[in-house]
């Protein structure tokens, strides 16, 4: 329980940092570029996202010796573009409520809307996110047996035996 509680508590570290670059680009964009949420929130999204990647990959979650890395990736891209579509979603119903134009007229009130829907998207997304990778990106403990039977191990071992980057060999 103390390490599911301290990676949690790392979880939480990469995801302020995360979210501090993912805020700090969505309101220089809308506050000061006058784009839309959306946009805006999606532009941002991505590039807290690579820093997430990195950060998450790195001091939360350990590498399964059973799952090849491109299926890392694939896992991680996958949740993340289902994270992107539950922070535009709600990012759009943050705002829309207000009129069409809301982004020139209403612009103090656009950007505050924005920035409440932000934060629930990101509570939201951070669940999500921690519960996608828990199950099937983090290594379990080095003192536990890998359960074979687990969805995360036979994946992991499909993807280590259907490589579809494979190596060339010399010769050919």
């Amino acid at each position: 329980m103390k390490k599911l509680i301290a990676q949690i508590a790392k979880f939480g570290v990469v995801g302020v940092i995360a979210f501090i670059i993912d805020i700090g680009i969505l309101n220089l964009l809308v506050r000061y570029l006058h784009m839309g949420n959306v946009p805006a929130g999606t532009i941002s999204f991505l590039v807290s996202l690579a820093v997430n990647y990195l950060l998450s990959m790195s001091m939360v979650f350990k590498h399964r010796d059973d799952m090849a890395r491109w299926m890392e990736i694939v896992i991680f891209v996958i949740s993340a573009a289902i994270g992107l579509l539950i922070n535009d979603v709600i990012l759009w119903m943050g705002t829309a409520s207000l009129p069409a134009d809301a982004i020139d007229t209403m612009h103090g009130k656009y950007v505050l809307y924005t920035n409440i829907a932000k934060l629930v998207a990101t509570v939201i997304v951070a669940v999500w996110n921690f519960i996608i990778r828990k199950w099937l990106l983090d290594a379990p403990s080095p003192d536990k047996t890998v359960n074979t039977r687990s969805f995360a191990h036979r994946l992991g071992q499909w993807s280590i035996h259907h490589n579809p980057f494979p190596a060339k060999t010399a010769g050919k």
